[in-house]
């Protein structure tokens, strides 16, 4: 198996190295917006940009007394600034810095999930191809229903990760926003420009109204879309979990050279990679329910959010990274075992064409109950006995009135179940 996903990337972007460097962006940006409007020397802002740096140990020294990561940062710059660090954080607040950073970081963690979601679609698409006509059984409440293809399973996947894919790119536009309005949001001691050129700068948007904080409610869609992409990834790696079930063995996920599947048992192969995006699934749902207990701060703000954002955004963006590139490689090494498709198709003697029977019979006059009734009794035989369907409902005297041998041959006919699949397939792929 290839391990190719981008966690180095992603937790790049939730390091204090980038964390600070793009708040020192800000604050530089910030200055240049000033200076357009006079307000800071434009040589002052160039000495600055030449001088500007910060030390993560220092800050981490200068926090330890502060008990303020902001003033920290904004200490540290100074020290190297020097004079002019007089005009370095003017008419801002805390918040102003910190929000505008999130929405980089999440921006920039977008991107990084969209693409994952775009390798995905391709993959899916290509096996969904491959196994378009590769007939399976479909199942419900996990019992033998009605024919369909393995392909029809995997376009399923690829139409709900393009609505997630869809989702992601509103929930990105959502929280690519800035805020630098000042103390509760009124720019009482900043031009509202400055806001404007800052936000141009970082690719971002300038939220329409704030108080002291960008107004959680944004963040909480974020974090309920990752949480409803890692719900698909759970629902999809929990049927692949079924089909590798021993009884069951119509699809497995990659197990590579040299893999084990457990400490006692040598000839144990877990579907352990599924089971993981499932568990991590659940994560997510519970970092989503704490956005949404974010969203109620007091008055202009509080600082409840602040300690949990931290955790939650690092955490589900990393996991859903993960899970993502993870369930790539499941579907791209998964192996399909057609010959079990078939022996499981057969196993119940032939009672998965019961409504098509039922149909026909229908269409002969008979009353649904009756008819529902006649063909039940004959399945309920196969059910508790050895024969097989069709011999029950030949040896039904009833039954017999209104089929013939000839005519359910016809009627249990695998084709004409898969009939639809290119209509289907046409639909979800035209996009």
């Amino acid at each position: 198996m290839i391990e190719r996903y981008s966690l180095p990337q992603m937790k790049s972007i939730w390091q204090e190295e980038f964390k600070f460097k793009t708040m020192l962006l800000i604050e530089i940006l910030v200055l240049e917006a000033y200076s357009q409007k006079k307000i800071v020397p434009l040589q002052a802002v160039k000495r600055i940009k030449e001088k500007a740096k910060f030390n993560l140990c220092q800050i981490a020294k200068i926090e330890a007394k502060t008990q303020h990561d902001v003033v920290a940062f904004v200490s540290n710059v100074a020290q190297y600034i020097g004079k002019d660090a007089q005009y370095l954080h003017m008419g801002l607040t805390s918040s102003d810095i910190l929000d505008t950073t999130l929405g980089v970081q999440l921006n920039a963690a977008s991107d990084i999930l969209i693409k994952d979601l775009e390798e995905l679609l391709k993959v899916l698409a290509k096996k969904a191809i491959d196994y378009k006509d590769m007939v399976c059984i479909g199942r419900t409440h996990g019992v033998h229903a009605e024919p369909t293809t393995f392909g029809l399973k995997i376009a399923l996947m690829y139409d709900e990760t393009l609505r997630n894919l869809a989702r992601l790119k509103q929930a990105k536009n959502a929280v690519s926003v800035g805020k630098l309005s000042g103390a509760v949001g009124t720019y009482s001691n900043i031009d509202p420009f400055v806001e404007s050129y800052v936000c141009k700068k970082l690719g971002l948007k300038p939220v329409h109204i704030a108080t002291q904080v960008i107004q959680r409610d944004v963040y909480a869609q974020y974090m309920v879309t990752l949480a409803v992409i890692g719900a698909s990834l759970e629902k999809f790696a929990t049927e692949i979990r079924h089909l590798q079930k021993t009884e069951v063995l119509e699809a497995e996920e990659p197990f590579a050279k040299g893999q084990k599947g457990s400490s006692a048992m040598p000839h144990k192969r877990n579907p352990v990679i599924c089971e993981r995006i499932c568990g991590l699934a659940r994560l997510l749902r519970a970092n989503a329910q704490v956005a949404l207990e974010n969203v109620a701060l007091w008055h202009e703000r509080d600082i409840s959010h602040s300690s949990v954002e931290r955790i939650i955004f690092p955490d589900s963006t990393l996991a859903l990274d993960y899970m993502l590139n993870k369930f790539i490689e499941v579907i791209s090494g998964l192996k399909v075992y057609p010959d079990n498709m078939l022996s499981n198709l057969a196993k119940t003697r032939g009672l998965i064409f019961s409504q098509r029977v039922l149909i026909t019979l229908m269409n002969k006059g008979l009353a649904r109950t009756k008819a529902y009734d006649l063909v039940q009794k004959a399945a309920m035989q196969t059910w508790q006995g050895t024969s097989n369907f069709k011999a029950n409902l030949l040896s039904d005297k009833q039954a017999a009135k209104y089929l013939s041998a000839k005519e359910l041959d016809k009627l249990f006919d695998l084709d004409f179940y898969l009939r639809n699949v290119n209509k289907i397939f046409s639909r979800v792929f035209s996009k």
